[in-house]
């Protein structure tokens, strides 16, 4: 059975960003859009009429994106491209497990390296949006927005950066439009350093991760569980 008939089947629906903290609070871990396991995603598990949708006038909605914000701000989950470097939703009570054994699998920056640039402008900035952390490691050239982006979802592979929050242009009118950028900062600059810290070696907060992840996705092959951790 897959998680989101396990949701419809026992009446959840999740039909709010707060029904969806719950649910990742009580599954540990949640990727946004399509996973590779089906029926493992915010985009399944939600009500049909929370899905993406287009506007005969061409105007869009989508509950389930404008939800993400709020979800980490004020649902304190930890959001980035954690899966298979998709986005997705991590709980407090998971995050160390995650970040213990990515950190492991994704050792430190080089000195001098891109990626260390990257972490040490955010160290100095606070937190910043991409193209203004772009552009303050110098990669404001052309052609380059790509490869920034591939260290950037390197790093938050490695648990290094996550997203702190969605930053929306607005119009004349002061309405916000448009898919947002995401504010990216440390986990440390964000929650704190013992945040990060986790008694068990990596290799037991795999062993953990996979295990739980197992139990909650009956009938799932473990190469796939195994290729959404790594």
């Amino acid at each position: 059975m897959y998680l989101c008939d396990m949701i419809r089947s026992n009446d959840e629906t999740v039909h709010s960003g707060a029904q969806l903290v719950e649910l990742v609070n009580e599954i540990g871990f949640l990727p946004l859009l399509s996973s590779g396991i089906n029926g493992f995603s915010a985009e399944e598990v939600v009500d049909d009429d929370c899905r993406y949708v287009v506007f005969d006038d061409g105007g869009w909605d989508w509950p389930l994106w404008k939800w993400k914000g709020s979800m980490v701000t004020d649902g304190g989950l930890v959001y980035g491209k954690f899966f298979n470097k998709k986005a997705g939703f991590v709980s407090r009570e998971w995050w160390p497990d995650l970040c213990n054994y990515r950190r492991h699998a994704y050792p430190a920056p080089a000195e001098g390296s891109i990626e260390e640039t990257i972490l040490l402008t955010l160290g100095e900035g606070g937190s910043m949006i991409t193209r203004e952390l772009r552009k303050a490691c110098g990669f404001d050239g052309p052609k380059m927005r790509s490869r920034f982006d591939s260290y950037i979802t390197r790093l938050q592979m490695a648990c290094r950066i996550v997203t702190e929050d969605f930053v929306y242009p607005t119009d004349k009118h002061g309405r916000e439009y448009g898919w947002g950028w995401s504010l990216l900062t440390t986990p440390e600059q964000l929650y704190g350093r013992e945040f990060c810290r986790c008694a068990r070696t990596p290799n037991e907060s795999f062993a953990r991760m996979t295990e739980h992840l197992q139990c909650l996705l009956l009938n799932t092959p473990e190469q796939q569980i195994v290729r959404l951790l790594k």
